[in-house]
């Protein structure tokens, strides 16, 4: 069994010390860390961690969001220290260590992620959920466009109107919307779109 610990920065709080502070108080004998800079969201400190956890061993953190910027991200992770066996020791919550039984305090952590994914999964219902309703009530006062589509006859981009108007011209030909999409380089379901769209004005 060994103590890992991983600490994250973003570009906003540049200073690890903090986190290497509280991390060797809680007797880690190895840190990872990872130090993100603007846009620059790959972390190849974690997936060295990931890859060099055994089972038994506990990752230990600061806090909870060092590990992701978000519910999914961070649940992702907890997933994989899950599954290789280790346990998570999360330093601003209430310590497992003073449990002596490992099958305990294993279940007890298990309970934990659980419990978070849980309430990860409900908050991100509910934000789908409430984006619905937003979307409706939009389209009941009338107010509500869609997401603007990149092919089309109003297309703000030129060169895509262009292309727009050669796949239209291509499909009352009767060309096999396979070649089409060879030669104008766009996607076959925005074809199949498009000519749905074409059949439905006819």
């Amino acid at each position: 069994m060994t103590k890992i610990g991983y600490a994250r920065v973003s570009s906003r709080e540049q200073n690890l010390e903090r986190q290497f502070e509280l991390l060797e108080k809680a007797k880690v004998k190895k840190i990872f860390s990872d130090k993100l800079s603007g846009k620059d969201n790959n972390r190849p400190q974690l997936k060295e961690m990931l890859n060099y956890i055994r089972e038994d061993d506990i990752i230990v953190v600061s806090e909870l969001d060092r590990l992701g910027r978000n519910n999914k991200e961070i649940t992702s992770i907890m997933n994989q220290i899950q599954d290789k066996g280790a346990t998570l020791e999360i330093l601003n919550l209430p310590s497992l260590n003073g449990i002596q039984d490992d099958n305990l305090r294993r279940l007890l952590n298990n309970l934990i992620i659980e419990l978070f994914k849980y309430t990860a999964e409900n908050e991100r219902e509910q934000i789908l959920e409430r984006q619905k309703q937003g979307i409706e009530l939009a389209k009941e006062k009338g107010k509500y466009r869609g997401r603007p589509l990149a092919y089309s006859a109003d297309s703000a981009n030129k060169q895509k109107r262009v292309t727009y108007e050669k796949i239209v011209e291509m499909l009352e030909k009767d060309v096999p919307i396979t070649q089409i999409s060879k030669e104008l380089d766009v996607a076959r379901n925005t074809i199949y779109r498009i000519r749905d769209e074409v059949h439905k004005n006819e």
